[in-house]
């Protein structure tokens, strides 16, 4: 209570709301730190099986990635030092960099376990047709 001195009473200074802009930035970096963690979680799920660990272990990184581009773009927000504008942008590259591969990674997958299941019917139809009938 003692320092209340120390306060600016002066009716001069006026509290600007926040802009939209600073509105959507807040957002965007709340929504980059819930995607990370997100990511991590689906990336340690999926690091539970050994062939899960394939696509978990990146998956655990770009979490980290983006969570720590978040943390810079906030770094930048308060300070408004450029180096960790630009340490955010790097880092959100990254992420989408990775992101970008194991997407083609997935569909690549997907593609090949369609024409497996293909195969697989058209192999089981063709020796169920084979069967003689009993009349």
């Amino acid at each position: 209570m003692e320092n209340l001195d120390d306060l600016n009473l002066d009716s001069n200074t006026t509290i600007k709301p926040p802009s939209p802009f600073q509105y959507a930035f807040e957002s965007m970096t709340k929504d980059m730190r819930f995607v990370g963690m997100f990511t991590i979680i689906y990336g340690t799920i999926n690091c539970l099986t050994i062939i899960g660990a394939l696509i978990g272990v990146p998956m655990i990184f770009i979490g980290m990635r983006i969570r720590e581009a978040a943390d810079q773009f906030l770094i930048f927000k308060t300070t408004n030092n450029t180096a960790a504008l630009r340490f955010g942008f790097e880092l959100q590259g990254k992420y989408f960099r990775i992101v970008k591969i194991l997407i083609i990674i997935q569909l690549v997958l997907i593609v090949v376990s369609i024409i497996a299941v293909i195969i697989f019917m058209s192999f089981f139809l063709s020796s169920f047709m084979q069967f003689p009938t009993s009349s």
